[in-house]
């Protein structure tokens, strides 16, 4: 008989780490809908610095206004085809960054994309969900609210 495996309980929406990026608690929709997972920005551009060819990109989080409209610098990434919520393929870049999420680091994947008026800065998708999370729709911020608790009781 298989084993069955432990996942952690997610809520439909969370707040995350991207220790990389040097940011905290960044609003985070869970889309099981979207196969992958992405940040929300604009002038999305590669540009030449200190002569190498880096991908330039400006986050939009109005929620956050010490990130809001920050910039941020890869020097590694790729681009690819991605199906959009309507179901047309566009290209878009691609960067490789740390989530933190129930205080575990995963490595992951975001296309860039701007997307218009929409409230959360970060999409998560299922090739970052899979084999992780169960996503309880009925409930939000488990992470966060842990990690809150976790720093009161240290305090």
């Amino acid at each position: 008989m298989p084993k069955a495996l432990l996942h952690t309980t997610i809520g439909h929406n969370d707040k995350i780490d991207l220790p990389e990026m040097k940011l905290d608690n960044i609003d985070a929709k869970i889309d099981t809908g979207a196969d992958s997972s992405s940040i929300h920005c604009h002038h999305i551009e590669i540009i030449k610095r200190k002569g190498k060819r880096v991908l330039h990109f400006i986050l939009l989080d109005p929620s956050h206004p010490d990130y809001n409209n920050r910039s941020f610098y890869f020097d590694q990434f790729k681009q690819r085809s991605i199906k959009n919520s309507f179901g047309d393929s566009e290209k878009r870049y691609i960067i490789k960054t740390t989530v933190v999420i129930f205080e575990v680091e995963y490595h992951t994947e975001f296309s860039l994309s701007y997307r218009g008026n929409l409230t959360y800065p970060i999409l998560l998708g299922k090739k970052f969900l899979y084999r992780k999370f169960v996503v309880d729709v009925a409930k939000s911020n488990l992470s966060y609210r842990r990690k809150t608790r976790k720093k009161k009781k240290e305090s």
